[in-house]
């Protein structure tokens, strides 16, 4: 008999999961009345039509994604065995790949953990929890972590909006020591501040990192204006850089105070100006003076959280595109972001340069990134490849 209760897969369905994607929607699925009642994030065997074994995973009846697959094994042991030999291959991975403890520890589907990311801030580690499956297993998993990293402190960010699809409540509470005001965080050799507690994600974006390293490569001499500034991460990292001027621009207070005493940290005071508004209002002030930069960043929220949003999103990114250009120095560079994942990297692309062509300016694409390498993309999921990055030198 089986530990775990039996999800079927209906006849020629399946075939993604079937193929090594660890996801299986629920219109694949024998949705009978057994199926239908089973508690949001139970763990359950998946089998494939003709009778074999697809593994195990969580299920939520509620889910257009019912289900997350976690073990290739059916009736696998989901516990604190399991979480400590994920964490392990994580931090050795990446060990190898930055000097200091600071990266994205687990990056969801990316770690074979889907509805789990860790960002680790040296001993403080800030969790996200996004689904149920992956909610009823916090216990196992903070005791992995506590075998695996002896954290200081770790705080749990379970507000993200996507919570609410997979019915759970919104909170914010440390489940290891105490939630402090900031968290200093080091990162290609400038400090920084984040605020876990309420600042946006975990308070930091280590997925940026080298795509701030290669802009500010290009930094010194330059002026500089990072729009959707945050807490500074490209500005402050420019301005280190030798860039003559850096303006950020955000329309959070709270994010412009931490960047602000991150200047200070590094001696940069001076150097960088900071500019409380509306980006889109800020770029149409900036345009209208005839204000131009050497460098312009543009890494904004997403506009796309949802595909019923993407044609809205795509006419933001088009506008922000065309504004970022309006901008630019002749032989000046623009860097344009998206971390929508549901904004494909062809369309983002095409919004850009239709963007660039509207303001009248001639783009070359130099550089197309995407996350850094804390941040894995699921061989068989390309939606988990969210970040796009475009860098474009502007006649």
């Amino acid at each position: 008999m089986s530990a775990h209760p039996i999800i079927r897969l209906k006849s020629r369905e399946g075939r993604r999961a079937i193929a090594g994607a660890p996801w299986v929607f629920s219109n694949e699925i024998d949705m009978d009345a057994r199926t239908k009642s089973l508690v949001p994030g139970t763990l359950v065997n998946v089998v494939r039509a003709d009778g074999n074994d697809l593994g195990t995973g969580y299920f939520n009846p509620k889910s257009l994604i019912a289900v997350r697959l976690l073990d290739p094994v059916a009736d696998a042991e989901i516990g604190d065995a399991f979480f400590a030999s994920h964490f392990a291959r994580a931090l050795s991975r990446r060990a190898a790949l930055f000097p200091t403890h600071c990266y994205r520890l687990v990056h969801a589907e990316g770690d074979g953990l889907p509805g789990l990311t860790i960002d680790r801030f040296g001993t403080i580690f800030v969790v996200q929890v996004t689904t149920a499956g992956m909610e009823s297993l916090i216990d196992p998993m903070l005791d992995a972590l506590d075998e695996v990293v002896s954290p200081d402190c770790v705080i749990l960010r379970n507000d993200a909006s996507s919570r609410t699809l997979e019915g759970l409540e919104s909170y914010v509470r440390a489940a290891r020591g105490g939630i402090p005001d900031r968290i200093t965080l080091n990162e290609n050799g400038v400090r920084y501040f984040a605020d876990a507690a309420s600042g946006q994600k975990t308070g930091w974006y280590f997925d940026q990192r080298d795509n701030r390293a290669f802009m500010a490569a290009l930094a010194k001499g330059r002026c500089v204006l990072d729009c959707h500034s945050y807490t500074g991460g490209f500005g402050l990292l420019a301005a280190h850089a030798g860039a003559t001027h850096v303006t950020c621009v955000d329309s959070s207070a709270p994010a412009l105070a931490l960047a602000s005493a991150a200047a200070d940290a590094n001696s940069l005071v001076g150097k960088v100006k900071f500019t409380k508004a509306d980006v889109f209002d800020e770029l149409e002030r900036l345009a209208a003076a005839n204000t131009t930069f050497d460098i312009v960043i543009a890494d904004p929220p997403p506009f796309v959280k949802s595909r019923k949003d993407l044609e809205a999103g795509a006419r933001a990114y088009r506008k922000l595109a065309r504004l970022a250009a309006s901008v630019t120095a002749a032989n000046g560079y623009l860097l344009l972001a998206s971390c929508s994942h549901n904004m494909p990297h062809d369309r983002f692309l095409e919004e850009c340069a239709i963007g660039i062509a509207r303001a009248g300016r001639h783009a070359s694409n130099i550089r197309d990134a995407g996350a850094g390498p804390d941040h894995p993309a699921h061989s068989m999921l390309p939606e988990t490849a969210y970040l796009k990055s475009i860098v474009f030198v502007l006649d």
